[in-house]
């Protein structure tokens, strides 16, 4: 009876906000893209300027969708935008967390149109940041407006939005230990994932940490004519494609010695379970236009992309790459290189595996450098946690089926600080779609996901003030 007045109660709210969000849906549309115009590139120092100036486009969004006590807060680095609406102190309090800011455009020349003057076309946007996260973040500014305006906020609500996720998120961890009681909340709520289809509902339940490194191989003290030098001096570029070449063995395994060491392994069950998930192999090759796929044996591509860490190189450079010939031996090379984690390894510690087999591997005749960039533990969000219910109830009621738990192949470093630092666990409520090629050229997100991300979110504050009383 109680769950049938609760339902009864939902479905008149939101015929309330779907007359809003008709209403003003072009206007959320058109601030957001107002927001993705400003190229906040957080790696590039250049961009300083315009990640500031992404802050307080957030601030006066804030303001403006009726938050409390806005600020941007200063800190070592780039500001984080805080805000709050404090109705009732008998009520769940719901932190929402996102960043505003993105990727580098890099290459330019693959995009179709501007990185930074959003296109809508075929029902997507087109932009850096349309996704990640600018778009998703965006949606629970215009959810709380829409709670605002129709009078319908369940749940005191906090905003902590910053601008160096794409950097490691450097300054955050000390922003929440120096402000525990501000962020005190019952829940933090993030949309920085996707869920499988947009008639595929799914919560993001476990995400991969990060160990992301710089390798650098030195050998001569200047870059050396190839014909007087060449076949006496080690030159680094071959060197290190040598090295990072043996990183795998003939079955794609990692073979930096201790990698598996702490792996957790899932159990044949639970593996069957996962694979209980919608995934068409020949669509998934063709969409990416593969002729076939890679990776560790004994694994499937869902499985990969998931439940089992990796070893990538993202960038390699060295030696002369302008245009026509130039005939030098290099006297550096080097690499960046990514290690995607799975519970219950630990960064630092890969780290460090990583440094040591890496110096081990090279010849004499060069030197290794091995610089550590930034770094994120892996995490598994609880699915039996009432927040994880009203979650699945919000997705179920705008859906119309119930979402499947998953594991995210990505990495959000701050699930696991949050929980360490404030003590409080995630729901992760994404609405991204693997195909939009974040951190690619021709970024998108779709117009129908940025609408029903304004209908869901508000849904799950209602359902979590009904489930906690």
């Amino acid at each position: 009876m109680q769950q049938n007045k609760i339902q009864s109660e939902i479905q008149s709210i939101v015929a309330t906000q779907s007359q809003y969000i008709a209403q003003h849906h072009d206007r959320f549309l058109a601030e957001v893209c107002d927001l993705i115009r400003i190229p906040s590139v957080s790696t590039d120092k250049s961009y300083a300027n315009e990640v500031h100036r992404a802050a307080e486009f957030i601030k006066n969004q804030l303001i403006t969708a009726g938050a409390d006590n806005v600020e941007v807060c200063q800190t070592a680095g780039y500001p984080i935008v805080y805000g709050e609406k404090l109705i009732n102190p008998a009520l769940p309090t719901v932190l929402v967390y996102g960043h505003y800011d993105v990727q580098p455009a890099d290459p330019l020349e693959l995009w179709t149109s501007p990185p930074f003057e959003p296109r809508i076309a075929d029902g997507y946007i087109y932009a850096r940041g349309a996704c990640d996260d600018k778009g998703q973040m965006y949606m629970h500014i215009k959810a709380f407006e829409l709670m605002m305006k129709t009078n319908s906020l369940a749940c005191n609500v906090k905003f902590m939005i910053e601008g160096e996720e794409e950097i490691g998120s450097v300054n955050l961890g000390a922003f929440c230990t120096a402000n525990r009681e501000k962020l005190k909340a019952d829940v933090i709520l993030i949309s920085d994932t996707g869920m499988i289809a947009n008639d595929i509902p799914s919560i993001t339940a476990g995400l991969r940490g990060l160990s992301y490194m710089e390798v650098e191989i030195t050998s001569p003290n200047r870059d050396l004519h190839s014909g007087l030098y060449g076949g006496a001096v080690a030159n680094p570029i071959n060197i290190l494609c040598q090295m990072i070449a043996s990183l795998h063995d003939e079955n794609n395994h990692i073979t930096v010695k201790g990698f598996y060491d702490k792996v957790a392994e899932l159990s044949a069950a639970e593996r069957a379970e996962m694979a209980k998930a919608p995934f068409d192999l020949a669509q998934y090759k063709a969409a990416l236009d593969l002729p076939d796929v890679h990776g560790e044996k004994g694994y499937s591509t869902l499985e990969r992309t998931s439940i089992r860490p990796t070893l990538d190189v993202n960038g390699i450079w060295g030696g002369y790459a302008g245009q026509g010939a130039k005939t030098v031996i290099p006297s550096k090379a080097y690499a960046k290189i990514s290690m995607r984690l799975v519970p219950h390894q630990v960064s630092e510690e890969i780290t460090e595996l990583f440094t040591k087999h890496f110096e081990s591997i090279a010849p004499p005749s060069v030197r290794v450098k091995v610089t550590a960039l930034h770094g994120g533990e892996p995490v598994v969000t609880p699915t039996d946690s009432v927040a994880y219910k009203a979650a699945e109830l919000a997705y179920e009621t705008t859906f119309g089926k119930k979402p499947i738990p998953q594991r995210g192949g990505g990495s959000i470093p701050i699930v696991a600080m949050f929980k360490a630092a404030l003590n409080i666990d995630s729901v992760l409520m994404g609405f991204g779609l693997d195909s939009d090629a974040i951190h690619s050229p021709n970024e998108r997100f779709g117009l129908f996901n940025f609408r029903r991300g304004i209908e869901t979110i508000p849904l799950f504050y209602q359902y979590f003030a009904s489930l906690k009383k």
